[in-house]
């Protein structure tokens, strides 16, 4: 832990006395006034960015909640000369950092025409679950991350050489098979608090890598709640002085990438006989394997390219099959799923920095519209 403590020797956030806050954040606030940050999807697509403002109300919902604007052409978003982008409130959660009545506001981004900008996956996700919602389409996804140093490299890596093989650290318990446990538990009750959807979290096969998992959720919930929680991660990582980074495959050579395992179901799969359900659904999916793969990273699968190779528990990037309780599949029947006869399937292809509106959307235009 030597090597971890110099690190973040390094990184500006983990300097700063954070007892010194508490005297601030314990002033009482004005009656009637509540904090706001408005966060959003910039224009890569898969970063988070935020502000604050002063409300003199306590919404109710997201509709009464004005819209706002920010300067697009610092998010790469829109030109200098015509640079004002509009936040438009769809969700609101608890603030676990300023805590009290004070509120996390969720935003869909618009031009100055009305149009949704490119990185606005929400407004036709959310369409398509309107069109799908009589199957109660219901949403898991296991988010993956890795923990690095403000240098790039992962936490508590050794800075000339490579900690030892994989297989300690999946679901480790030790000082030298999992590190910063401190974020991951942070993270999980921050979620908790602001009404994230959390179920559960583990540390993963690479060491500095962790997982949690957002759901059930039924329909637009899951992008909404994930979206949330990876904002909550970012920002709980930024006062530990340490990066979170969704990247699929942070480390080159014998070393697991990072997904966002995507579950699935149906009403009609998780009745009794839905295993049929499931296999019809894989097969659609089968027809559509490049259209998935092209919606389930931010760049078109270029990114999922560098981590579907068909080893470190993946299937190839150029090819689709199914089967049950195997890891090496694009779609993974769980055992129990079809030892029971009904359930969900598991769609293993989506990147870990996948827009899970665009995997939500685009699975359920294959299962449920038929296009």
């Amino acid at each position: 832990m030597v090597g971890m403590s110099r690190t973040l020797e390094l990184s500006p956030n983990a300097h700063i006395n954070k007892t010194l806050l508490d005297k601030y954040m314990s002033l009482p606030m004005p009656d009637g006034k509540i904090q706001a940050t408005y966060i959003w999807i910039d224009g890569t697509g898969e970063n988070v960015r935020c502000k604050d403002r002063t409300l003199d109300f306590i919404p109710q919902s997201p509709s009464e909640l004005p819209i706002w604007n920010y300067d697009g052409s610092s998010t790469y978003q829109a030109e200098g000369s015509n640079s004002d982008v509009y936040l438009h409130p769809v969700a609101i959660y608890r603030d676990p950092f300023r805590r009290g009545n004070n509120i996390l506001v969720l935003c869909e981004t618009y031009r100055y025409d009305g149009t949704p900008t490119e990185s606005n996956k929400r407004k036709s996700c959310l369409e398509v679950c309107q069109k799908a919602a009589d199957e109660e389409p219901w949403f898991g996804i296991e988010q993956e991350y890795t923990l690095l140093d403000v240098d790039g490299r992962p936490l508590g890596w050794p800075k000339n050489g490579f900690p030892g093989p994989q297989g300690p650290y999946y679901c480790g318990v030790g000082a030298d098979k999992v590190y910063a446990r401190d974020i991951v538990d942070a993270h999980y009750r921050a979620c908790l608090y602001a009404g994230v959807k959390i179920c559960g979290t583990n540390a993963e096969v690479m060491p500095a890598q962790w997982e949690y998992q957002v759901g059930p959720c039924e329909g637009i919930q899951i992008g909404d709640d994930l979206w949330m929680s990876r904002f909550l991660l970012h920002r709980v990582a930024e006062e530990f002085g340490i990066v979170a980074t969704l990247d699929p495959k942070p480390m080159q050579g014998d070393w697991n990438g990072a997904g966002a395992h995507t579950n699935v179901s149906t009403k009609a799969m998780r009745e009794p006989g839905g295993l049929a359900e499931i296999e019809k659904a894989i097969g659609k999916l089968s027809k559509h394997h490049e259209r998935h793969i092209r919606a389930y990273d931010p760049n078109g699968g270029k990114d999922n390219e560098r981590r579907l190779t068909g080893k470190h528990e993946t299937s190839s990037i150029h090819d689709f099959n199914a089967g049950v309780a195997n890891r090496g599949c694009s779609i993974r029947i769980p055992r129990g799923v079809s030892d029971q006869g009904f359930g969900y399937f598991e769609d293993r292809r989506p990147s870990s920095n996948c827009d899970p509106y665009s995997v939500a959307e685009t699975i359920l235009r294959t299962i449920s519209l038929n296009e």
